[in-house]
Parts: structure tokens; sequence; C-alpha cells
């Protein structure tokens, strides 16, 4: 709480990597911590609730002075402990003291069906027992559990409705009156501990609960939640993605394909198909940005080329990070987590399609006859049984030259993105033509290596006919 004050009277930051909690969580956090409240961090996978806890240890003390040998960070001016009580008893003011970093005064234990009292708040020790000679009754035969050695320091519980109700029950004492009861010994310790513990919504029903009374005891019920904005998760993605070297200076990720894969993660949290209940984590956007980047390595390798740029194509290749972050509802298991991804993809591509481009059904809805479809020539490029196969591993030339080869692509884009950079025209291109496809201006088939697009027509008639074979 001291240093707390000190932190913030000096307005320095106390949560470094905490992004888009500055008005929300990290306020709540230190009214907590200010009124000496012990404090659940309640909210979905993947909102920072450990990091949180971790960092609290930054506002302890650096060093602290302990009774040399205790069992229990024992202060020498107010021992708890049998031991440090009699070894200063003995020596007085020679009693041997250590210094304690911060570091060592952090407790974290996840919370599990197997978690037992003993492992928690101690039990009688037999070895001990039998190597003093003293009987079951003496208090220095016991050993004490996590709790009471995180005495003078922080414990943190996390998952804590994982814990069985009857071991929170023995956390009942701890919380309010600071007393531990173990095999029949009343012990009055009055611990000085720094609860925090985490929880998730969803496991209240799904694998436990918190007991009620324990809820009542923990005073402060802080609520985390995800980023409110595409560019506050796109800074935490940055921040956290554990990019190579090689990724970090030989591939260009222009701004608009790093909103894409946010984008992405934003739709999977509104989507019917997603259960909301579990929430999408932040590590989906994390996991997708190190596979796109991987993606760029790998197509640079195959093609002999020193840098490359990411293409909308790439987004593809992050569908196992997709599939892997986000728990289906019925209706998404029956359609496959395969769908899912692709749907989530397509509704993302939407979304930034019609962020830099005219609606195509807008447009259609118009009444003034006269006026000319902007995308009339693309549209005829197809319509004159034109196709683009855009495939994974085309070096950047074969792109571009598959790109421009479409009529008035290129031009519709510097016509109407704002002051896109000449890297970003290629990205755009492909948008263009993936946003068509995904409002039904244009066909898109799935190819083995990559994605062809083609009119209506020829793609049906491709559907039902095979390719002509001269032979």
């Amino acid at each position: 709480r001291e240093n707390l004050i000190q932190a913030l009277r000096e307005k320095r930051p106390v949560f470094e990597g905490i992004l888009g909690y500055e008005d929300s969580v990290i306020p709540d956090l230190q009214r907590a911590i200010l009124s000496k409240h012990n404090i659940i961090l309640l909210g979905l996978r993947g909102q920072a609730k450990t990091r949180i806890a971790r960092q609290l240890v930054h506002l302890l003390d650096s060093h602290i002075p302990v009774v040399a040998g205790a069992e229990l960070h024992d202060d020498p001016f107010h021992p708890i402990s049998r031991f440090a009580r009699d070894l200063i008893a003995e020596k007085g003011d020679q009693t041997p003291i250590e210094w304690v970093i911060r570091d060592e005064r952090f407790t974290e234990k996840l919370a599990t069906p197997d978690v037992t009292t003993a492992d928690l708040i101690g039990d009688v020790d037999p070895i001990k027992a039998a190597t003093l000679k003293l009987p079951y009754s003496d208090e220095r035969v016991i050993h004490y559990g996590l709790v009471p050695h995180a005495h003078r320091g922080l414990f943190i519980i996390n998952e804590l409705p994982d814990l069985q109700p009857r071991i929170q029950v023995a956390l009942f004492n701890i919380l309010q009156e600071g007393d531990i009861q173990i095999r029949g010994f009343k012990l009055r310790l009055p611990l000085d501990i720094q609860f925090i513990f985490t929880a998730n919504p969803e496991d209240y029903t799904n694998r436990g609960s918190i007991v009620t009374p324990l809820k009542d005891r923990i005073e402060s019920q802080i609520l985390t939640h995800h980023p409110k904005t595409i560019d506050i998760s796109k800074a935490i993605t940055q921040q956290e993605a554990r990019l190579a070297e090689w990724h970090k200076t030989n591939t260009k990720m222009i701004e608009p394909a790093k909103d894409m894969v946010e984008m992405i993660a934003a739709e999977a949290r509104k989507s019917e198909y997603v259960d909301q209940k579990s929430g999408v984590s932040a590590r989906l956007t994390i996991s997708a940005y190190e596979l796109l980047a991987s993606t760029i390595e790998r197509r640079a390798l195959i093609n002999g080329e020193e840098q490359a740029t990411v293409r909308l194509t790439d987004l593809w290749s992050i569908i196992p990070a997709i599939t892997g972050k986000v728990e289906l509802v019925y209706e998404g298991e029956q359609e496959g987590p395969q769908f899912v991804a692709h749907k989530l993809i397509g509704e993302a591509i939407k979304a930034q399609f019609l962020a830099y481009f005219p609606d195509p059904d807008a447009l259609k809805k118009r009444e003034e006859e006269e006026e000319i479809n902007p995308y009339q020539n693309i549209l005829d490029h197809f319509g004159a049984g034109h196709t683009v196969d855009l495939l994974n591993d085309l070096s950047q030339q074969e792109y571009e030259d598959a790109l421009n080869g479409v009529t008035g692509l290129k031009a519709f884009v510097e016509a109407n993105v704002d002051d896109v950079k000449p890297e970003e025209v290629p990205y755009f291109m492909e948008l263009l033509l993936y946003g068509l496809a995904e409002l039904g201006q244009i066909n898109k088939a799935e190819l083995e290596r990559g994605t062809q697009f083609n009119d209506f027509l020829s793609g049906m008639l491709s559907d039902h006919f095979p390719p002509f074979d001269e032979d």
C-alpha cells in the first residue's frame, strides 16, 4: 500500500505492459490495494488476469528482514512461529537475520481438484515428530502448507472455482480472522498475506463454483474485459507475439493486415457459432499473427526472396490458430470448426472491404439509372471469361502480375484508398477481389493451393463439367 502511494505520487506506472485497462481495471486494483482488500480478478480467458496478479510483486519492498532459519518469513520484531519465538527468546538482539528479496515473497498455486488442505494449510509431520522426539500435540511437529509460507507476501490462487468446496472452506478463517486449524491445533497466526484470486465466469457452471461464504470474504471483485478497440488489441498482439529476428527485419506486415487479424477475433466475439460465455482469448490473435509471419517467411524461402510482404491470401494459414482457440456452440459443432474459421475470416474481409470501398448492394438500390457502377470494369473482366489464380506460394512478381491482369483493379484501389502506400496496393487489390466475392459480385473457388476468382457462370460450368482433356 505504501509503495503504491509513492508510485501514484510520482506518477510512475505500476502495471507495465497491461494495455487497455488504464481507465477500468487498473484504477479498481489501486483502490482495492489502498483499501487493504483481498482481490478476485474475474474474467474470460486471455484477459491478463495472471499477469496482473504477478505484477503486484513489484509493489513489495525490495528486501525485508526475517529470522534466519524460520519457516514463515518471521518478522524479527513480530515473530509468529514457535521456532522464531524460541530463538529470539534465547538470543535476543543477537538473533541472526536474513534478507529476503521480493521475488521470494510470491507464491502462486493453480487450483486443481487434487489440491488438499495439507497442501494449502499444512498437516502434522510424523517424520519431524520422530526426529525431534516430540508428541503430536506439540506445535513444532506441524508441516506448514503454502499459505503460511506466504506470510509477509503475495499468495495467488488461479482458477479458484476448480478448488473443491471443502478446500475453499479452509480459507475462511485465514481471510477473516488470520488463524488456521491443523489436525486439532488451534493456531492463531496473524498472517500478513495479500490474497489474489483469479476465476473465469464460465467455470462457475462447467467445473465448479466459489462457495458463497468465501466469495463474501474476498472484499473486492474486479472484472476484466476484452480490448475495447482494434488499436488496443493490435498493440497487445504486437507486444506479445514471439517473432524470430528474420520476421522483424525481413517481413513487411502492413497495417491493414494487422487490423484484419484483430477483426477476425472481433467477429468471433460476436459470432452465433462461437460460445460467447467461453470468450475468445487474446491468444488467438497472438498465435494468428505468429503464423502469419511464418507463412511469409516460408514463401520467401521457397522463392529465394530476401524480403516479403504480407498478402490477404496468407490469412488462410491462420486457421489452425482459430480452430484451436474458439469454443463452438451446437450450431458451430454441426458446421465444423473449419467452416466456422472460414466464416469468421469472410466476415472480417467483408467488414474491412466496406471500410474502404463502396457497398455494391447499396449501389444497386439507387434509382439513378444514369449512374455507372464503379465496379463495372472489374465485373466485365470476369464476365468475359477471365480467371485469376492467387496461389499461396507465388513469387512476388507472379503475384503482382496476376493482380495487374485484372482490368481496372489497381486504378480502383488508387482512386478509393486515401494515401495508399505502394507496398499496400497489392493487398488492397486482393481485398477488392475477396470483398466482391464475399458480397456475391464475383465467384470465388477454393483451390488446394490457393484461391481462384471467376465469373459466376463460368464457376458453375466448371463445377458441372470437368476440364477438357486434349489427349
